[in-house]
């Protein structure tokens, strides 16, 4: 296969690396993202398959949690650079939830945002408080001269239109106005929302749940988010989901959303 002109980086929350390993591979050698950005690894540090991934031709950084979270990057024909593992703000803060590295000329900021369910309650609080977190660390990196990506599971659905029906989720975390606007509070900075941008009239989900038939319905959400600062926006040329990996036997509940730029 030809090299892309393009370089294409992706967010996909495998929802456990270790069962889902196979989807992950087969997705990186027909699909050949630059930059992987994965959440939900559901792995420690030494469960992480350093030796699988480096094999299909990436470099990999990741920081694991037993059983839950977890995030990591992987970078092809390269390695990644580390600029941060946590997310500043809250020094008693275990969860594995943000990566931060230099990639192929980008600076990529991998998140897992908190679900927030139930609410209202310690884990939505937990939500919000995180949320606002981003936000005072993003500041600091919209206006860089350099290329910064936002990316992954945000667990945010920006509107109505960003779900097939708002009806039963109305009591979710994902919809809540506090949500809604400290997602919109984050894009003001200068964020753009990359789908939401290049396809102002489809729904383009990215998250189908496992219950009620809502793949084979087409019952989605989108929660998944590329996020481009200023500098890096001019150099975005096409976006997409590869929905096909959702299909696939015993899926992730997400499918990989991906950005494509100007090398």
């Amino acid at each position: 296969m030809a090299r892309r002109k393009t370089l294409r980086i992706a967010t996909f929350n495998v929802n456990g690396i270790r069962p889902r390993l196979p989807h992950l591979l087969e997705w990186l050698e027909k699909e050949k993202p630059d930059v992987a950005c994965l959440q939900e690894l559901k792995a420690t540090d030494a469960q992480f398959p350093k030796e699988a991934i480096e094999a299909a031709g990436y470099g990999a950084l990741w920081v694991g949690q037993t059983s839950w979270n977890g995030v990591a990057v992987l970078t092809r024909d390269a390695e990644p650079v580390e600029s941060r593992r946590r997310l500043p703000g809250e020094r008693d803060d275990t969860q594995a939830r943000y990566l931060e590295v230099a990639a192929h000329g980008v600076m990529v900021g991998c998140i897992y945002l908190p679900n927030g369910n139930p609410q209202p309650g310690p884990k939505f609080d937990y939500k919000l408080r995180w949320f606002k977190r981003l936000i005072r660390h993003a500041k600091t990196l919209v206006d860089s001269e350099h290329p910064v990506l936002l990316v992954g599971d945000f667990n945010v659905v920006p509107t109505d239109f960003d779900i097939y029906n708002p009806k039963h989720w109305r009591r979710d975390a994902l919809l809540q106005p506090e949500t809604r606007e400290a997602y919109a509070t984050l894009l003001a900075q200068g964020w753009t929302d990359t789908l939401r941008e290049l396809y102002p009239d489809e729904p383009m989900f990215t998250f189908w749940d496992y219950f009620r038939q809502h793949w084979e319905r087409d019952a989605g959400l989108r929660i998944d988010h590329l996020l481009p600062n200023p500098a890096l926006w001019p150099r975005v040329r096409a976006a997409g989901v590869d929905r096909w990996v959702r299909g696939l036997e015993k899926a992730s509940d997400h499918a990989p959303t991906w950005i494509d730029l100007d090398r």
